[in-house]
């Protein structure tokens, strides 16, 4: 098969080769609505930006982005709460460094931040919030193609692993689940999606699995709930096993918002938290310890996950080679367990 030519990718775009040199090799400036059409011909022709020759063109500008996707379970707030502390975070290890950062808010629709790569905007991209696994990798290989430096916190590629940073989740949720079980708890609830397709939580639900088989407790498929990650969602979840006559004692939320709507919905119920069910959730957000009782959690250690993004991002910048990292989660036991 030919491989795409500029020729191609001009014929496509509707604009002159020289317009498709200097938009894909940013010698000078084209306009926002040029570059767009250039980098959409170039994706449907699956061009290939020659990276050698593009790191020869471009100067460092000791600026990164930080994308993040905005959060469709929170129709009042479009950034996923867990992400402040680790943007605050990046911002402040970034600092150190002496990189400047953008941040930006990405829409559903929007491209994932290649324009930040062909304008020259910033030198790499660190990722936050794209849970979906099959709509991440489709994306994932444009940004490959344009050879734009990138990182991602939470889901799991294995053909990258070393564009990958993220959480112990499987860990996390083992010892969550292992402890509510030495409690003596054997109805544990499952809430979260479970699913291969939002790998961040099905490594949850694989450590939640793994507690209950090593403990030789059975696992009820009645008690794995899927549910989008809001609290709204976990008190309605919770609500209807109550009303369907579901017996469990134990609660183990992906999120914290999840688990603070198991708890509300539960009180409500005239239950008492954790005499009658023991709930646990994932995160530990500042709010874990606003509500009565305090909220147990598995602890992401933001800190920690701020700097591995920042120095893999730089490492890949510099053309040096990064490998997958996952960051230790810590069990943090309060009153609801």
């Amino acid at each position: 098969m030919k491989r795409p030519t500029s020729f191609d990718i001009a014929a496509l775009a509707g604009v002159s080769q020289a317009t498709v040199s200097r938009a894909l090799s940013n010698a000078y400036p084209v306009s926002e609505d040029v570059r767009r059409r250039v980098f959409e011909a170039a994706a449907k022709l699956n061009y290939t930006v020659d990276i050698n020759a593009r790191k020869l063109r471009s100067k460092k500008i000791n600026t990164i982005a930080v994308l993040v996707s905005e959060d469709l379970d929170q129709p009042d707030n479009r950034i996923n709460p867990f992400f402040l502390p680790l943007i605050g975070s990046i911002l402040d290890y970034a600092g150190e460094k002496g990189v400047d950062v953008l941040v930006s808010l990405q829409k559903q629709s929007d491209n994932w931040g290649v324009d930040y790569g062909f304008s020259r905007r910033a030198d790499g991209i660190i990722f936050l919030g794209y849970r979906d696994f099959e709509t991440y990798r489709q994306k994932v290989e444009v940004l490959r193609q344009v050879g734009e430096p990138w990182v991602v916190f939470g889901p799991q590629m294995s053909e990258d692993p070393d564009l990958f940073v993220g959480s112990d989740n499987e860990g996390g949720a083992h010892a969550a689940v292992s402890h509510l079980i030495k409690l003596g708890r054997k109805r544990i609830v499952f809430l979260g999606e479970a699913s291969e397709r939002h790998s961040e939580f099905f490594e949850r639900f694989k450590g939640y699995v793994r507690a209950h088989e090593e403990a030789g407790v059975k696992v009820d498929p009645a008690l794995a709930i899927d549910c989008f990650i809001s609290r709204e969602e976990g008190a309605a979840a919770i609500q209807r096993l109550l009303d369907d006559g579901v017996d469990f004692d134990a609660v183990f939320a992906v999120t914290d918002l999840l688990a603070i709507g198991a708890i509300q919905t539960l009180q409500k119920r005239g239950l008492v938290v954790p005499r009658d069910v023991s709930v646990m959730g994932f995160d530990d957000l500042w709010v874990c310890t606003c509500i009565n009782p305090e909220l147990s959690t598995v602890r992401q250690d933001t800190t920690t996950a701020a700097r591995v993004l920042v120095d893999t991002l730089i490492r890949l910048i510099d053309g040096q080679p990064a490998e997958m990292t996952r960051i230790p989660t810590q069990l943090v036991l309060r009153e609801s367990c």
